[in-house]
């Protein structure tokens, strides 16, 4: 498995929990997001660069599986891999942790679009490229 990631710190804010003081559990899905973003510094590609290109990679599906809660003040590391290329699509595995201990796992898949049509576009070559360099090796589509 590559061990390419992206990864942050992130210190859990009051407005991010529920009334029980937990982190609310929508917000992980944001967590994901704020991964997905530093795997793609991690690449030297942000968002706005694909954009730029007139290519959109919105989620079209989301999984996680919640093992223990986060509470405001927590210090959190947030983890994404680039799991998966396949045909239109990317799939990027996400983890939470609180030091050590593996809160949240999930991953989100993505579809390449066209941005003036919305409809799916196959991945440019040179970006698949470069997510080729850091994908799971098993998750390469030849």
């Amino acid at each position: 498995m590559s061990d390419f990631k992206g990864t942050l710190q992130y210190r859990v804010p009051y407005a991010d929990t529920d009334q029980m003081g937990y982190v609310y559990y929508a917000n992980y899905f944001v967590y994901f997001e704020r991964g997905r973003n530093e795997l793609m510094r991690a690449m030297d590609f942000t968002y706005k660069e694909l954009e730029d290109m007139g290519i959109g990679l919105p989620v079209i599906e989301a999984h996680t599986n919640y093992r223990s809660p986060a509470r405001y003040d927590d210090l959190l590391t947030i983890e994404a891999r680039l799991e998966e290329i396949k045909g239109l699509r990317i799939t990027v595995a996400c983890k939470v942790f609180r030091g050590d201990e593996l809160l949240v796992k999930g991953y989100t898949r993505h579809a390449f679009i066209d941005m003036k049509t919305g409809h799916p576009i196959r991945i440019p070559d040179d970006l698949r490229e470069r997510f080729a360099k850091v994908v799971n090796p098993s998750g390469l589509e030849s």
